[in-house]
């Protein structure tokens, strides 16, 4: 038996009035969802352990099944991984986001998504201008960059640029968890308040306004972390060899500390935009080679960012027909039966514009095993499957068969 999970990042949403009272998931045109739905069983996973907060590198460890309290240091060292940033014992890495304020108010959490090559001009501009012999930066993909940080102390209370969009920025800077992480709070913020003088006037963002787009007029730095410390999956379950395919940094590093070859794909971008089709022929490809692949998608998370609805039932509907359908009817045809699971992460309702811990609905298909009755994928149908809620690393137990 091989096994693909494919997960739709923040799918998952609440009933929405406009599309009368239904989720997006329950609104889109989904005959291949509910086509897995009818040949698989389905239920509810709680992917937020207790006390942690709903980002998509907590939702997306538990998927995969691992103990996040006790491998978890910060969403920063796992992209350092896919980044090939090494991560020295005595130092911490934070995710970097380039983002727009607007009269003191964070404006949005991506700088208007803005391009991979406009954002690596402004990072190395940062490095040239802030960086010295303690602190630099690494560019990454669209808006998401990484900064490393020596003898820096990670005990510190950062708010996700994405919970706070309309917040004042100065209300939420990061605060010291204790009396010897104060120093390190106080140089992080002052290289905050610096990177908004030093990048309002770039060339990049000064053609950006003109253009009528947002500009990246400051980083915004957050979940510090030291390098993890995690067992590979093959180590934890009966699986040879795995593969990741993500447009984004967060989900690759995850997959380099899980043993997984991370597969990149020309054209995936991470938004509504990405190349739906390329990542479902690298999926098929990964599994004629290997055991165990995690298909993640971004695009319906952002969607749910920019509180658009119409956009969401579009990357919903787009999963569907251009990753699952072709997906399906390949494998339907191999000899070696393939286990399929789909989920997403956490909710991304468009209401919020923010994760939630709220259980998500998933749906997994095992060759020659019994269905259950359900026959639509969405968050209420999923209430009624065979599986009933499950907690963490059940899920990935539970599609091995252990």
């Amino acid at each position: 038996m091989k096994y693909l999970i494919i997960l739709g990042d923040g799918m998952a949403d609440w009933p929405i009035a406009s599309l009368g009272n239904r989720t997006p998931l329950q609104y889109a045109d989904t005959p291949h969802f509910d086509q897995l739905a009818t040949m698989g069983c389905s239920g509810l996973l709680d992917t937020i352990p207790e006390g942690l907060s709903p980002g998509s590198e907590i939702a997306n460890l538990s998927v995969l099944g691992y103990d996040v309290p006790e491998v978890f240091e910060g969403r920063g060292a796992l992209e350092a991984a896919s980044m090939g940033v090494a991560i020295l014992p005595n130092e911490i890495a934070m995710r970097c986001n380039l983002i727009c304020i607007e009269d003191g108010k964070i404006k949005n959490h991506s700088a208007g998504h803005i391009s991979s090559e406009e954002a690596s001009q402004l990072i190395d501009f940062l490095n040239e201008t802030l960086a010295d012999d303690r602190l630099c930066f690494f560019p990454g993909v669209s808006y998401r960059h990484l900064l490393k940080l020596k003898d820096g102390n990670k005990r510190l209370l950062c708010t996700p640029p994405h919970d706070a969009v309309g917040v004042g920025f100065e209300e939420i800077l990061i605060r010291p968890q204790t009396a010897d992480a104060r120093a390190t709070a106080e140089l992080l913020n002052d290289v905050t308040r610096r990177s908004q003088e030093l990048l309002k006037d770039h060339p990049v963002n000064r053609k950006r306004v003109a253009e009528g787009k947002d500009p990246a007029n400051s980083i915004w730095l957050w979940s510090p972390g030291n390098k993890p410390r995690m067992r590979t999956l093959p180590e934890l379950f009966p699986i040879k060899s795995g593969v990741v395919i993500s447009a984004v940094d967060l989900i690759n590093g995850i997959g380099v500390y899980a043993g997984l070859q991370v597969v990149k794909v020309e054209g995936a971008t991470g938004l509504y935009d990405t190349n739906y089709e390329g990542k479902a022929r690298a999926a098929l490809e990964a599994l004629k080679t290997h055991d165990f692949v995690y298909l993640h998608v971004e695009a319906s998370d952002e969607a749910g960012h920019e509180g658009n609805v119409a956009l969401k039932i579009r990357t919903i509907e787009d999963l569907d027909r251009r990753v699952l359908k072709p997906i399906l009817e390949t494998v339907c045809r191999w000899n070696e039966p393939v286990a399929i699971a789909l989920l997403p992460d956490h909710p991304t309702p468009c209401a919020t514009k923010t994760h939630t811990s709220d259980p998500v609905p998933f749906v997994i298909f095992r060759p020659g095993d019994r269905p259950d009755s359900v026959t639509a994928y969405d968050e209420f149908s999923a209430q009624k499957g065979s599986y009933g809620l499950l907690r963490g690393g059940d899920f990935i137990k539970k599609l091995i068969d252990l």
